[in-house]
């Protein structure tokens, strides 16, 4: 881009929020059209190696992804389904190509194909015969083309296997019409073990028609995941009689070969039942007041199948498929109790994984900022999972749509993941859209694609996150579980979490790293930390600033990347290159060079300036935690008014700024900023629009 004239291209992401009224009075139309997108000014492809996977498979080194070479490989990606109406998980060949553009454009360097063992049209399942074993073959046609494209621009692919398959009489199953996704059931039932493979084996084994290579020698797949946020725990209990009876069978089995018969007789004086019947499971009234022998005992056995079924399955991938790439087992999802039982066994894979959302819809209405509570915050939740020696990835993450402050998350998570040194970060999620059914609103609570704050926002955290502009932190708290320790974290109450460890400060993860060294040693020591307000990263590029008057506030203040996200107008702050001026009451502000070089003497920078995000029509309830009208096409933002000080630009002679409008294409002649004592001023909301391209002449 722009190879022919000196420029700055000021990579600026400003969202604000504060909807004065539940009709958005104030709110304008502004929508993305990514059909139009080629040629644009934002092309962060600059980002991605083409073609994925060209020296050959991802690797773990050093606790760590790296490409072949040793080069370390963060991953900056989405995951792709089609939940809302005019969406497609499988674009058509028409427009794939789009599509795989569009994302490397955007810096997206993975894509984590989600939900493929759907019937078809959506997934890959047969959906005319009477089982769930066949391909569909046009729609695993499309998944070639699809992965060819996305290949060939960079982008590398995360490939799940049991996610949402749902099951016919033809399977053999039992209960078929009752068990749904099987949760639970699939690490345990013989059938679905025998169909989980069986499944496996059908896609790594076939040949991209496209890219002649089978699924199990891809070097563009950087990960395979065995199952989607699937345990057994405590308290667990099947949807049909069968299926409980069946695990209940496999305990009783497993305890007459791994307890004593004074052990199982204890057991037997605990629970009240005779020598010659079945010792009954933990019901969940019962789990808080079990006495330990009997939860010690329950939580080996679900480990000891949970394990046995992951490490059965990588064995299968690995030596019976060939499988390559690193292999994630399942995610930690729950950040509502305690995941350490889980994580003994997940954490033997090669990829150690976790999920969260900022106030996901499915746990009620909500409208709140999560800058104002740091330590309840996406970060905080997310680092408790991490593994000394093993890589790590958020797998699914988002700050759910319509909240007035979902400008917060993309930006802060970016930021706070480059601290922690975090392997990879996919959001939830991204749905192509159909050019038939195309309309230009956010059409569910996750969909990302249309959303015009979250897609810029998405550039500048590649740039962020994947170029590495914030620092890792410079001291790694490791945390050290006795087998005590991680069954006693069930019982703890609530309020203990996300980490469910005494003596755990929940602002260390926001000033230094944290991994988990063992969950099998000595228990973690009390950690000691001075309090501090603002909490500042060990670092000093983080910061995050609390008060119960302003609000919150994170800054971020690197060479070549440098943010305010919050309630920027009432602190005031002013950055080494970035003093944003605005009327708006809550807003992300993100600038970052373009070409590597420090803002100070970037030739290449962009500026992106979003807002509050609403469909047409929506209206809130008059607590303004729900909306009671979703609303329709197109999209509508809140503007942005004020101006950005750009301060300390090193021998800058002229700054022009040029409006982009929704593919991100000009829309006029480039108009001169004000140069005052300050630094270079650059007004905002003058237009409708989302991003601005800021040229610099030395």
């Amino acid at each position: 881009m722009f190879k022919t004239v000196p420029r700055v291209l000021i990579l600026l992401s400003i969202a604000a929020s504060g909807l004065s009224s539940a009709d958005n009075a104030g709110m304008q139309p502004f929508a993305l059209d990514h059909r139009k997108g080629a040629g644009s000014a934002i092309d962060l492809s600059f980002l991605l190696t083409a073609p994925a996977g060209k020296s050959g498979f991802v690797r773990t080194q050093g606790g760590h992804l790296v490409t072949p070479d040793g080069k370390r490989l963060r991953l900056w990606g989405v995951n792709v389904t089609d939940w809302s109406k005019g969406s497609t998980m499988l674009p058509s060949k028409e427009d794939a190509p789009m599509w795989a553009a569009t994302l490397a454009r955007y810096g997206v360097n993975c894509v984590r194909l989600h939900f493929l063992d759907l019937a078809a049209p959506r997934g890959l399942i047969d959906a005319t015969k009477e089982d769930t074993r066949s391909f569909d073959a046009q729609q695993l046609d499309r998944l070639d083309f699809w992965i060819a494209e996305l290949k060939k621009r960079g982008v590398y692919i995360d490939l799940n296997l049991n996610v949402g398959r749902s099951y016919k009489p033809g399977d053999g199953v039992q209960d078929s019409d009752k068990i749904r996704w099987g949760k639970g059931l699939t690490f345990y039932d013989g059938r679905l073990i025998e169909l989980q493979k069986e499944y496996a084996k059908q896609l790594l084994s076939h040949t991209n028609a496209y890219t002649k290579t089978a699924y199990s020698k891809e070097t563009a797949i950087a990960i395979v995941e065995i199952c989607n946020e699937n345990a057994l725990y405590v308290g667990f209990r099947a949807p049909t009689p069968a299926y409980d009876k069946e695990l209940s069978d496999i305990y009783n089995g497993w305890l007459k070969q791994k307890r004593s018969a004074a052990e199982l007789a204890r057991l037997r004086e605990i629970t009240g039942v005779a020598a010659d019947q079945p010792i009954p499971r933990i019901a969940p009234r019962e789990s808080g007041a079990a006495p330990p022998e009997r939860l010690e005992t329950e939580l080996q056995f679900f480990n000891e199948m949970e394990s046995n079924f992951l490490r059965g399955m990588q064995a299968y991938l690995r030596d019976t498929l060939g499988v390559k790439a690193p292999i994630i087992g399942t995610a930690d999802h729950s950040h509502s109790g305690s995941s350490y039982p889980l994580l003994r066994s997940a954490s033997q894979m090669d990829i150690v994984d976790g999920h969260t959302y900022w106030q996901h819809p499915g746990a009620g209405p909500h409208n709140t900022p999560m800058v104002n509570e740091p330590l309840k915050s996406t970060v905080v939740e997310l680092s408790r999972t991490a593994f000394a020696g093993k890589p790590y990835t958020v797998s699914e993450v988002n700050h759910p749509f319509p909240s007035e402050y979902g400008a917060e998350g993309i930006p802060i998570l970016a930021a706070y993941a480059a601290l922690q040194d975090w392997d990879g970060i996919f959001w939830y999620t991204f749905e192509p859209k159909v050019a038939a059914d195309w309309k230009p609103y956010v059409g569910d609570p996750f969909d990302i694609s249309l959303d015009p704050v979250k897609m810029p926002q998405l550039a500048s955290g590649a740039l962020m996150f994947v170029r590495g502009d914030v620092s890792a932190a410079r001291r790694t708290v490791a945390r050290s579980y006795s087998r005590e320790q991680v069954n006693q974290s069930l019982r703890l109450p609530r309020t203990e979490a996300p980490y469910f460890t005494p003596g755990f400060p929940l602002s260390l993860p926001l000033r230094h790293g944290s991994r988990i060294s063992t969950l099998d040693g000595m228990p973690t020591a009390k950690i000691e930390l001075a309090p501090a307000d603002p909490i500042v990263s060990d670092t000093g590029e983080l910061t995050w600033y609390t008060s119960a008057q302003k609000g919150g506030l994170v800054t971020v203040d690197t060479e070549r990347s440098q943010a305010q996200i919050g309630f920027i107008k009432a602190w005031g702050k002013a950055l080494r290159h970035l003093e944003p001026s605005i009327e708006n009451a809550f807003a992300s502000v993100i600038l970052s060079a373009m070409d590597g070089r420090p803002i100070a003497r970037s030739s290449r920078l962009l500026l992106t300036a979003g807002a509050g995000v609403a469909n047409s029509g929506a209206t809130w309830n008059d607590a303004k935690t729900a909306l009671k009208e979703y609303g329709s096409s197109p999209t509508m933002i809140e503007p942005v008014k004020g101006q950005v000080v750009l301060r300390n630009m090193t021998g800058a002679r002229r700054v022009t700024i040029s409006t982009l409008d929704g593919s991100g294409h000009r829309t006029g002649q480039p108009v001169a900023a004000k140069k005052t004592q300050d630094g270079w001023q650059v007004p905002l909301g003058e237009a409708v629009t989302t991003w601005y391209e800021i040229g610099i002449e030395r």
